[in-house]
C-alpha cells in the first residue's frame, strides 16, 4: 500500500535531506587510501548524533533477514554492489577502488535514503566511466519521476542510458517507497516500459537507485547475510535519491 506524504512532511523529508547529503559529503572526503570502513561507519554516527537526527539502517531488519543490521551505513567495495557491513577496522580502502556509501537517516520521524560511489585515490578509466555512467543513469530516472508518469517511465529511462555502455543493470535490486518506512510501496525497478507500472501521484516519495557492473548483472548473496556482491566479480556503482513527486514535478529531497 503506498502511503502519500503531505506537503508538511515532504518540507521537512527536504530538511533531513539536506543534513543527509552534508553527511555524505562528509564521508566521501574520507574515502582515501589507508582509511578502514569502520571510521567511516564512526564518523557518519558523529554527524548523525551531531545533527540531532538517528541512523535509519541501525537495527533495522528486512524482509527475509535473520538478524537486524548493524551499522548506520552500508559501505560496498569494488565488487560488492550493495548492503556492504562496515564494523571492521581490518577493511581498509586501497587506492584504486571504488566504494559506494549508503545513508538512511530519520529526520523528525521521517526518512531519507541517498547513496554515492566515490574512487579511492587515483582510479582506472573503466572505474570513471562507471561511475559517471551511473550518476547519469539516476539523473534519467530523476528526470522521469513526474505527475501521471509511472515507475515504467523510470525505469526505461534508466536502462536506455545502460544500455549505451558495456556496463550492466545489477538484477533483482531496484528502487522503492521511503518516508515513514526504509522500504515502501512501490517498487521502483531500474528498467521498464514506459506507462507500465505503478502510476507516479503528487504526495508519493520514492527512492531512485540504479546499480552498474562492469561485466554481467548477475548477483550473489555473501555469507553474511546483507552484502550483494557481482557473481562474476566485476566491479560495481551505486547512485540513489530520495525523491518526491509534487502538482509541479519533483523535488530531490536529499540533493
Amino acid at each position: 500500500m503506498i502511503k502519500l506524504k503531505t506537503e508538511e512532511e515532504i518540507k521537512t523529508m527536504k530538511e533531513g535531506g539536506k543534513r543527509h547529503a552534508e553527511i555524505l559529503r562528509e564521508l566521501a572526503k574520507l574515502c582515501t587510501p589507508g582509511t578502514s570502513t569502520l571510521i567511516l561507519e564512526e564518523e557518519a554516527l558523529r554527524l548523525i548524533k551531531e545533527s540531532g537526527d538517528k541512523p535509519a539502517f541501525l537495527g533495522y531488519t528486512p524482509a527475509g533477514a535473520k538478524r537486524a543490521f548493524p551499522a548506520a551505513l552500508c559501505v560496498s567495495i569494488n565488487d560488492e554492489i550493495v548492503h556492504g557491513i562496515p564494523n571492521e577496522a581490518e577493511r581498509i580502502l586501497n587506492g584504486g577502488d571504488i566504494v559506494s556509501i549508503d545513508l538512511g537517516l530519520i529526520h523528525k520521524g521521517l526518512i531519507t535514503d541517498s547513496a554515492i560511489t566515490v574512487g579511492v585515490g587515483a582510479i582506472d578509466d573503466e572505474a570513471r566511466k562507471l561511475i559517471e555512467a551511473t550518476r547519469r543513469a539516476l539523473e534519467a530516472g530523476i528526470r522521469e519521476a513526474l505527475p501521471n508518469n509511472t515507475v515504467g517511465d523510470i525505469g526505461e529511462a534508466i536502462s536506455e542510458i545502460v544500455d549505451e555502455t558495456k556496463f550492466s543493470l545489477a538484477e533483482d535490486l531496484a528502487g522503492h517507497g521511503v518516508g515513514y518506512a526504509v522500504h515502501e510501496d512501490p517498487f521502483v525497478p531500474n528498467f521498464g516500459v514506459s506507462g507500465d507500472g505503478e502510476k507516479l501521484i503528487p504526495g508519493m516519495v520514492i527512492a531512485i537507485e540504479p546499480m552498474l557492473n562492469t561485466g554481467s548483472g548477475k548477483i550473489k548473496l555473501s555469507k553474511d547475510g546483507y552484502t550483494i556482491k557481482t557473481k562474476d566479480g566485476s566491479r560495481s556503482a551505486h547512485f540513489e535519491h530520495t525523491v518526491a513527486i509534487t502538482e509541479e514535478g519533483h523535488i530531490v529531497l536529499t540533493a
